[in-house]
């Protein structure tokens, strides 16, 4: 594997900044992207609503939706990194203990199983350790 840092140089990334960066906006994209659908397309109320029928109180649905959208832009900024990746594991493991729980393993499944939002509950888990990476506001790397 190469090493993309130089030396002891300060202001050049390495692998490890690198990978924090491209996992860190390629995650805080797709979970912006869900908070939006779940405004824009299934809305407020409706996201309550299944909340609701799959047996949790209806105010984590737009609670939820926040933290996707907020976390997401986070994300991208590199601000608070460790923080809020922490923060979306439990929404990650609920996703998948109450939304997909009852579809078996295989996202493929009807009803989309766990092991989705599972993998998402793990690279969040490995983001917080990693920290913010390069090109970030939270610089809390270290």
């Amino acid at each position: 594997m190469t090493d993309l840092s130089y030396g002891d140089a300060v202001a050049t990334p390495n692998n490890a900044d690198i990978a924090a960066f491209v996992l860190r906006v390629s995650t805080g994209i797709w979970f912006l992207v869900h908070g939006l659908i779940k405004l824009m397309v299934f809305t407020p109320s409706g996201t309550a609503g299944y909340f609701q029928s799959i047996g949790l109180p209806g105010f984590l649905g737009p609670l939820t939706m926040l933290v996707e959208i907020l976390g997401g832009l986070a994300l991208i900024a590199g601000f608070y990194t460790r923080s809020v990746a922490l923060v979306m594991v439990p929404v990650l493991l609920g996703a998948a203990w109450f939304g997909h729980g009852g579809a078996g393993f295989t996202f493929s499944n009807p009803g989309g199983g766990w092991e989705y939002p599972v993998l998402w509950a793990i690279i969040m888990a490995v983001l917080a350790l990693l920290g913010d990476g390069a090109w970030s506001l939270g610089k809390s790397r270290r």
